[in-house]
């Protein structure tokens, strides 16, 4: 009797133990995060899943995911434009930061098909400086400016300005569903 006991406490201390590392792998490190919604299109689809570092540093270009700004308990996903002390600047369909241009490559495939839809359209993003949307000319210490890459769909900074730096919950690098599209994305 006492080995089975010895064997059920075994067993016990073995499945707490971990339990105890997955929380302690999601709390701090990284969790599953699924996509809702078409603001990142063609880079992330709705459905889409995907593994949320929490750890990582936050670059430009990073996608990231972070609280609506208007309290609706949803998470918006986009992507990092601006940084501290960056100067933004949006025009004839060119990201300039800092006073250069910027290659988006990411936008590629989304610009293609708006084109196909509307080709007497001659941009995608429509012009804008960082001071026009947020009355500041450079991006304030601890705050990003993001865009989603559906910039034709997207509630991002050009309707709702900063996000604050400590409000991003991670960010996305690896997709996992669908397995068609399994690996990094940028």
């Amino acid at each position: 009797m006492k080995k089975f006991f010895d064997e059920v406490f075994s067993v016990v201390i073995s499945v707490v133990i971990a339990l105890v590392i997955f929380w302690v792998v999601r709390t701090y490190f990284f969790y599953p995060f699924r996509v809702d919604g078409d603001s990142m299109a063609n880079t992330m689809i709705d459905g889409d899943r995907f593994v949320l570092s929490l750890t990582d540093d936050i670059d430009q270009s990073d996608i990231v995911v972070f609280p609506a700004p208007d309290g609706s308990g949803d998470e918006y996903v986009k992507r990092i434009i601006g940084v501290p002390g960056d100067t933004i600047e949006y025009k004839d369909d060119v990201l300039y930061i800092n006073d250069e241009a910027i290659d988006e490559p990411y936008l590629d495939s989304i610009k293609e098909d708006y084109f196909e839809r509307f080709p007497d359209d001659s941009t995608f993003t429509n012009d804008f400086t960082l001071e026009e949307i947020t009355g500041e000319t450079t991006v304030p210490e601890g705050m990003y400016f993001v865009l989603g890459d559906n910039r034709e769909v997207s509630h991002d900074s050009r309707y709702f300005g900063f996000i604050d730096a400590d409000s991003v919950e991670g960010t996305t690098h690896f997709r996992y569903w669908p397995f068609s599209d399994f690996g990094s994305v940028q």
